[in-house]
Order: C-alpha cells, then structure tokens, then sequence
C-alpha cells in the first residue's frame, strides 16, 4: 500500500451474469481476515450446495498484503485469477469476491470461463462504494496532570483521537491517530511526557 492508505468496498453486491445456459452468481465482500473469509465460503457453500463451482478471489493487509484465487474445479486460472484481476484492477483490498457457478450444459473453454468470471466479478464490483481508509496508530501518552493542558494542543494540532483518559499518580492518555502523522506528532517531545506506539490498525 502507499503511505497509510488504501481503498475497499463499503458494501457487500450481488450480481449475475449468464452465459450460453451457465449462471454465474457474484458476490462482494469488506473482510479484514482470512478467517473471516472461511466464514463466508462456509455459508455460501451451504447455501449453494447444488452450484457446480464456487470460486473465488482476495486481497486482504495493506502493507503486506495476501492475494488468493480459487479455481474450485474449473481449469487452472480460468477462474480464481480473473476474479483476483478484477479486485487488483480497481486497487482493492480487504475485499473478496465469490462467483457461484450453476452449468448450463454448453462448455465455454478456456476463453469462455475467463470472460464469463471476469464479467461477473467486474460486475458485481462496479456496483460497490469505493471508500478510501486510513491505517492508524494507538499511542499511549504518560504524564503529570500539569501537563494536560499543553499535550491536549498537541493531540489537537496533529488531529489525534481521544480514545481513553485514565486519571492515576499520573494520567494515561490513549489516542489513535494517522500513521503517517505520528512520527511528526513524536518530533514534538515534552518534557517529562512519555509515548509509546501500542499497536496500528486499519480504519
């Protein structure tokens, strides 16, 4: 990904495309794991028990980012990579996109299934709201209460979240703020204020 942002769809779409007899059935997804993914298959392979194929293609991460098609049975990259293509075409990622397969008895070859594939996912995506997202870090500041005042302008002027205020012997301050913001946001040290970058996260 460049810098820390990306692109994904806001929605889940549906479409279908038909092609000599064969339905291709397409669907859409925002997924953010792997796991999340077997979720889906799983219930759509219930759901479409009597399908011929379900195939699919996904991209999930931003800075390393896993890439996956699956033929299901179809022949080698006829259906998985034009599925993929199509999510890599519009610059997605955190995104899945299932096609269904039911056989209208005509065979398609080779060119026919990567057309009729590419089609149905190209479909299904153009029908999704394209939303550009933000990966953010969560710092946790340490300070004297006397410092409040001056790290609140600071967590201010670099356009930092307030996510918790712990008053103890001293307060703790968690905010989220852009990744790309915080190395500028930790040039501005304050005497006596500890920071520490818990963890990033995609927005």
């Amino acid at each position: 990904m460049k810098d820390d942002f990306y692109f994904t769809i806001a929605e889940s779409t549906t479409s279908e495309y038909k092609e000599k007899g064969s339905r291709f059935l397409a669907f859409s997804y925002a997924v953010s794991s792997e796991q999340e993914i077997k979720d889906i298959l799983h219930e759509l392979k219930k759901k479409y028990y009597d399908a011929r194929h379900i195939c699919y293609g996904y991209i999930i991460g931003t800075e390393d980012r896993i890439l996956k098609g699956q033929d299901d049975g179809e022949p080698s990259h006829t259906a998985g990579t034009p599925i993929l293509n199509q999510i890599r075409s519009k610059n997605l990622t955190q995104t899945l996109v299932v096609v269904v397969r039911y056989f209208g008895g005509t065979k398609l070859g080779v060119s026919g299934l990567i057309e009729s594939y590419k089609e149905a996912a190209k479909a299904c995506l153009d029908k999704a709201t394209i939303l550009e997202k933000y990966i953010s870090d969560t710092l946790e500041i340490t300070f004297e209460a006397a410092l409040q005042g001056e790290v609140m302008r600071l967590v201010k002027e670099f356009n930092g979240q307030i996510l918790s205020l712990d008053y103890q012997s001293k307060i703790i301050l968690q905010i989220e703020m852009r990744k790309s913001i915080t190395p500028k946001f930790l040039q501005k040290p304050i005497l006596g204020v500890a920071v520490e970058i818990l963890t990033n996260k995609e927005q």
